[in-house]
């Protein structure tokens, strides 16, 4: 994290937007905890929130946009061989690949919030050919609302803004793995009521 805020004070709004698009393509920087980072600089002063807005909404769609053409031209089996490379396990593909397939373009809306998913439904949505169309509104969208989310903490927060981001770098990945699995034991009970209609009838 050190290293990174040096960046972003020396570099300014480039380093955030490349730090960002890499981030949200998947590569080991704690978007988070940049993005509230950064909220604080600017509520010191150091730069303008609406600027701040336009620049990490434009990273993260630069970084959506990448997962979502490779996964289009390259398909499931390169985030199966590599995916460990980026943070992507078995159980967290194997985990957003079942939230992709109940709720798609859903998926990506709310994916931003949930660290993995959101590393991975671009590319599902580039594997299952979604329109390249429907795919940007609905992860503009969410990107919109996902900078807009931390950037306000993060500025709300003020001279605080460290210890916030030093909070959220530990739990974001416990959080994360909460809400998948509680995603997966409602699909396991969703699947079992379904079951136990059938027989009933």
């Amino acid at each position: 994290m050190g290293q990174i805020l040096a960046w972003i004070l020396e570099y300014g709004y480039l380093a955030m937007f490349g730090l960002l698009a890499l981030g949200v393509a998947g590569m080991p920087i704690p978007d988070e905890v940049l993005m509230i980072a950064f909220g604080g600089l600017v509520s010191q002063g150091h730069y303008n929130f609406i600027a701040a807005l336009a620049v990490t909404f434009s990273g993260s769609m630069t970084g959506m946009m990448l997962s979502y053409t490779l996964g289009r031209l390259l398909g499931k089996p390169l985030l199966h061989r590599y995916g460990k490379w980026v943070r992507l396990t078995p159980s967290r593909i194997a985990s957003s690949e079942n939230w992709f397939g109940r709720y798609g373009t859903w998926g990506i809306l709310f994916g931003y919030f949930v660290p993995g998913l959101r590393h991975v439904s671009s590319y599902l949505a580039g594997t299952t050919r979604l329109s390249v169309f429907r795919y940007m509104m609905y992860a503009s969208a969410g990107a919109l609302l996902w900078c807009g989310t931390f950037l306000g903490i993060g500025h709300a927060v003020g001279m605080h803004w460290e210890q916030v981001a030093k909070l959220m770098e530990k739990v974001t990945h416990r959080i994360g793995l909460a809400v998948i699995l509680l995603i997966i034991l409602g699909g396991i009970v969703a699947w079992f009521w379904n079951k136990r209609k059938k027989n009933v009838t």
